[in-house]
């Protein structure tokens, strides 16, 4: 039987998500959003139409064509650079953290490809003061960076079972 390697691991899991993320993005944006409509879910979460040229938190988002260039080359980067590191990576948290980050900026990277823009949708709020819109790409990279900050703290691997240093 053949054994899946880290990469190959990482990668069905970043396939799904990117699907799941431009699939969730399409759904939402042709049959719920399209021109500026709001759906009102919860009385703290909405469905809306953002449209985001920059990176998070809409930062530099009005920088013009140049900036569309430059987050485009950079997400590439940062893609291949999580690949190399997915193909030395042996743990299988940290694999599954990077499928989760690759994914979504995979996601997010064929969005803004296609679009311009990424389009964020998911809108949570507190009376007027919302938290800026996001996406399922953005939720899965979030997640992703997180776990990999966690494996990354509490693994030292010069540390022997039981010798604390």
């Amino acid at each position: 039987m053949h054994k899946l390697t880290s990469t190959q691991k990482g990668l069905y899991i970043a396939l799904p998500v990117a699907l799941a993320d431009l699939i969730s993005k399409w759904l939402v944006y042709t049959h719920l959003v399209h021109g500026g409509k709001i759906v009102e879910i919860t009385s703290f979460f909405n469905l809306v139409e953002r449209w985001n040229k920059g990176v998070s938190f809409s930062l530099f988002s009005d920088s013009g064509r140049l900036t569309f260039y430059i987050l485009s080359l950079a997400s590439v980067a940062i893609i291949s650079a999580l690949i190399f590191w997915l193909r030395r990576e042996k743990r299988l948290l940290p694999v599954i953290a990077l499928g989760l980050v690759i994914g979504g900026a995979f996601g997010n990277l064929c969005d803004r490809l296609y679009n311009g823009a990424v389009f964020d949708f998911l809108d949570f709020h507190i009376a007027s003061y919302h938290w800026p819109a996001f996406n399922f790409a953005d939720f899965s990279i979030v997640i992703g960076a997180f776990v990999l900050i966690i494996t990354c703290v509490s693994f030292n691997p010069n540390k022997e079972k039981g010798n604390k240093k």
